[in-house]
């Protein structure tokens, strides 16, 4: 099966994207837990639905690694943003903006410009 880089990098972004998401839930649950009522039930809810995105993140980050052929830098990057909370996003939008998951700015521009 010959998967397109478009897909790849469209998948890792849409990924990224929710594991930021279940760290804001899990975050509002453990603020609830620990600070609110103390009622668990965000942590039970969003705990293992983070647990799963950022299973899925890591290993979708890999294999956008190897298909897209990031250097290490930009691969350990991608790694290390999935610890922190929401730092998956920051993560993405580098990427994107240096071109590992679309368009170089440049070409972008380029892409734009009318043809003579």
């Amino acid at each position: 099966m010959n998967i397109s880089p478009r897909v790849t990098a469209a998948a890792f972004r849409l990924v990224a994207f929710v594991e930021a998401l279940t760290w804001v839930g899990l975050l509002g649950g453990m603020y609830v837990k620990y600070l609110g009522s103390g009622s668990e039930l965000g942590v039970q809810v969003f705990g293992p639905l983070h647990g799963g995105a950022f299973l899925v993140y890591v290993a979708l980050a890999v294999a956008a690694a190897l298909h897209l052929r990031w250097g290490p830098r930009a691969t350990l990057l991608a790694l290390a943003a999935s610890v922190p909370p929401l730092c998956t996003l920051l993560a993405d939008w580098w990427l994107y903006r240096t071109g590992r998951t679309g368009p170089r700015t440049g070409d972008r521009d380029r892409a734009t410009e009318p043809v003579a």
